[in-house]
């Protein structure tokens, strides 16, 4: 009877220690599965909050960047203030990559200036000397004739205006160059002409953007 109650005291205890182990394991998952949750919604919440942040970073910068140059449209009275030469037309006063920075200024354009002009139905500007200055009867408007420094013909013979235009008109002139920065604009030609480097490069800045710590 003894030895009874002993193997049923025993088993007992062994029940009891079985169901205390069982709630300790499932405390101890449930407060792990608790704390794992948190820390995901915790990185989730940083990781919106970074983005977000990112986000407002780059959009502080592209403001920035467009109010600094429409700042220096004021100040230059030049719808593009600053061009980047393309070609060797002007060789040796400018060399393909150079970047030009430009003034319109209020006196008329004189012999020998060099200016940037659009011509019609173009979408990329020309950078020339002008070699000839014809103001019209009446009206007093300044009309020019350009040539590349390296060419053999004017812009006119070598058919770099449009179809019918003798001359360039005020309101082709985008404005003169007044200073040069050599070789700068090379990152706006590889970038425009290698679309493969340009998307190389905006995916390392995107890259760069997502994984900043700052």
């Amino acid at each position: 009877m003894g030895t009874q109650i002993r193997e049923q005291g025993g088993a007992w205890r062994i029940q009891l220690a079985q169901n205390w182990w069982y709630s300790m394991l499932g405390f101890l998952r449930s407060s792990l599965c608790n704390i794992v949750q948190e820390f995901v919604d915790s990185i989730r919440f940083l990781n919106v909050r970074h983005a977000l942040m990112q986000v407002v970073i780059l959009g502080l910068i592209a403001t920035s960047a467009l109010m600094l140059w429409k700042g220096m449209m004021c100040l230059t009275g030049s719808e593009s203030p600053v061009v980047v030469v393309l070609s060797g037309s002007m060789e040796p006063a400018f060399r393909r990559g150079d970047a030009l920075f430009l003034n319109m200024g209020d006196a008329p354009i004189q012999l020998g200036e060099i200016i940037v002009f659009h011509v019609d139905g173009e979408d990329i500007p020309i950078v020339h000397r002008v070699i000839k200055v014809h103001q019209q009867n009446g009206t007093g408007e300044v009309d020019v004739l350009t040539k590349g420094d390296n060419n053999d013909v004017d812009d006119y013979k070598g058919d770099i205006y449009a179809d019918g235009q003798r001359w360039v008109k005020e309101h082709h002139v985008t404005g003169r160059v007044v200073w040069l920065f050599p070789y700068v604009g090379w990152v706006t030609i590889i970038l425009t002409e290698s679309p493969f480097i340009k998307y190389i490069v905006m995916g390392v800045l995107g890259l760069l953007a997502i994984t900043s710590k700052d």
